[in-house]
This record gives structure tokens, sequence and C-alpha cells, in this order.
């Protein structure tokens, strides 16, 4: 053994040196249908618009601390509650990170839970800050098993249960009655993560809901929106305990030029709502013309992306790759998806070209 294999074996964790970095391919010249993204650029105006605020920043000054009046835009614009604040993140995964250390103990492990397959980050997450993660599977319809939940929050007690909706990677909603039943069913032992990162597809939120349980997080990120370049997450709960998540912000975490184009948008805010409007238009219509085609599968979708259970995963998306359309093949993440693919809705013309290579690729098979 090398010096460096030593000094890693005696110095970093086993599960890390196990571990693989989060991959992300290269999508240069391709329809890139992989990553959720709104497909929608910025009009010509807003975009000059956006160039002159960006251009009076001030670069060579931190960022005001405290985000007040980006904070303030966001409570008024995105129906926070009255009386309830926001604390920011870079990107929702960084508030992921920060709920989850500030739940860790000396004394035990914290217990971190999510119906499962989920967002890949909250077991990752939790495995990094040595957190044990307990996945609940979903039913085999991919619909909430609301009883087995229940049930492991008896004998697991976690300290965190993270509640993606819509779900990701399946796009479906839960019922919004067994959600309520789980925040109940944790109590005062347990904080409730109600992740509504596709909410602007959803058109419903748990957010005026906060008011009623003083264990819920509503968790939002501008991405899925149309703002995906910018990372930047949010967070509102009880103000006693959205303090205690504030206290493990890094200072200056939410840099410069991510405010201004936040605020920026949160001005505009009617346009991305419009875009959201066009989206949900087109799923519909994607998801009417893939459930036609044989052998296709397509599953309940309240976010921007369908998920498609096809009869070969790798086949399908080697030859969408080689038409340069990135979908994401999902079948790896879970045996619940085996042989799923997940598309991320289009323009009209994206969808159009994805339909005509994936209808190829069917007859090929």
């Amino acid at each position: 053994m090398t010096f460096l294999d030593q000094l890693i074996a005696n110095t970093i964790r086993p599960e890390i040196r196990a571990d693989a970095p989060y991959h992300v391919p290269e999508t240069s010249g391709f329809i890139k249908l992989d990553a959720m993204e709104n497909p929608y650029p910025l009009p010509l105006h807003m975009r000059a618009e956006l160039g002159r605020r960006l251009a009076d920043a001030v670069l060579n000054r931190y960022p005001v601390p405290s985000y007040a009046s980006l904070k303030h835009k966001i409570c008024a614009r995105m129906g926070v509650p009255k009386g309830y604040d926001v604390v920011l993140g870079n990107g929702s995964d960084e508030c992921i990170t920060m709920i989850m250390q500030t739940v860790a103990t000396r004394d035990r492990r914290a217990v971190i839970m999510a119906p499962v397959p989920a967002f890949v980050m909250y077991a990752r997450t939790a495995m990094v800050l040595g957190a044990d993660f307990v996945g609940i599977p979903l039913k085999a319809d991919l619909t909430l098993d609301k009883e087995a939940m229940l049930a492991a929050i008896a004998e697991h007690k976690p300290a965190v249960v993270f509640l993606a909706y819509p779900n990701n990677p399946t796009g479906n909603l839960f019922a919004e009655a067994d959600v309520v039943d789980i925040i109940g069913a944790l109590g005062d032992t347990g904080i409730a993560v109600v992740d509504e990162a596709y909410g602007p597809f959803a058109r419903t939120s748990f957010m005026h809901r906060l008011p009623e349980f003083e264990n819920l997080v509503v968790m939002r990120t501008v991405s899925k929106l149309g703002l995906a370049g910018i990372r930047l997450g949010y967070m509102s709960a009880a103000p006693q305990l959205l303090e205690q998540f504030e206290k493990v912000r890094p200072p200056y975490n939410v840099n410069v030029l991510t405010q201004v184009a936040a605020e920026f948008a949160l001005d505009h805010i009617d346009v991305f709502n419009d875009q959201a409007s066009l989206i949900i238009a087109e799923r519909t219509r994607l998801a009417a013309a893939l459930a036609a085609l044989p052998g296709v599968t397509v599953f309940p979708s309240a976010a921007n992306f369908l998920l498609l259970r096809v009869p070969d995963a790798i086949d399908a998306c080697a030859k969408l790759e080689a038409d340069k359309i990135m979908v994401k093949n999902v079948s790896r993440m879970h045996q619940m998806l085996a042989n799923c693919i997940r598309v991320t809705v289009g323009t009209p013309e994206e969808n159009a070209a994805f339909l005509d290579a994936f209808k190829a690729s069917l007859i090929s098979h």
C-alpha cells in the first residue's frame, strides 16, 4: 500500500471511500431532457433588464448577510404565511444539509427517513453527515405506503422525514391526507419536510398550512421554475424552528449575483408562472402520446417530467443518445424502477423530436 493509500485509509470514513462522486453527464449539443429544467429562456426584454441589474451589483463587497430584501420578496410573492420567514440555501441541496446538520447528536446517530425511490440527496446527504437513512418502499403502483411509513416512524423514531411533493423520480403527488397523517405521527419527536421543488407544476402546496403544524418545514427551489443556473433554495417553518436552521447556515451562502437575479425573477414571477402553464399543457399532451405506444407505461405526474417504463431502458437511452437526446435512465436507482426512464417535459419542438426518436427506438428494439 502506498503512502497516499494508507493516508486515505487512516483518515477518510469507509462509507466515503466506498462511494463515488455524484455524476452529471456532459450534454453540450444535446436536446436536454434529463434534469427537469425549464426549457424556456428569458424573453429578450427581460434579459436586457437583468443585464442592467447585474451590471449594478456590488461585487467587491460581501452580500448583505441578512438577505432582507430577497427574503421579503420571497415571502410576499410565494405565499409564505404572515409572520413566517425563510432561510435561504445554495439550492435546496444546501437546505437539506442544514436541516440534517441541526438534528445530529453526539450520543446517537440521527435517523433520516423518506419513501423510496426518492430524491437521491436525502440518502446521500445523510451518509455524508453520518446519519442513518431509512427508506420505506412505495407501493407497486408507486403511491405512498402510508401504513408502512407510520409503522417505520413508530419503530425508528426518525428525527426528519422527507416527503417530496410531487415525488422525484416518480412524478406523482402523494395524497394530502396521507402527508398530514405522517406529520401528525411524528409529533414533537420528528420534523416533517415537505419538499415542493416541483410545486409550480402541481399547483398545490403545504405552505399555507405551516401554522397548523409546528413540526412542518416546507422547502422549495427556484431551479425548476426556470432559474436552475442561479442555485437558490429556501425553506420556511415555525419561527422558533426556523431559527435553529439559521444557526448552521454558512454566512454569505447566497452570492450577490444570485440575489440580484432572484429578486429580478420575483419581480417578473407571472412570466415564470405562464411558462409553467405551458409545461403543464405539454406534459398532458406528451403523456397521452407516449401512453399510446406499445410496451410503454406512463406513470401519473404532477411535476415537469414523466416517468416511463419501457421494454429496455439501457437500449432506449443509448438510441436516444445517438440521436443527441439526453434523458435519465433511473432503472439503477431502485428495483421498483426496473426499465424506467425519466423524461423532462421540454418545448413542443423538443418533445416532438424526442417522440420521433423514441418511436424509432421502439421499432428497432
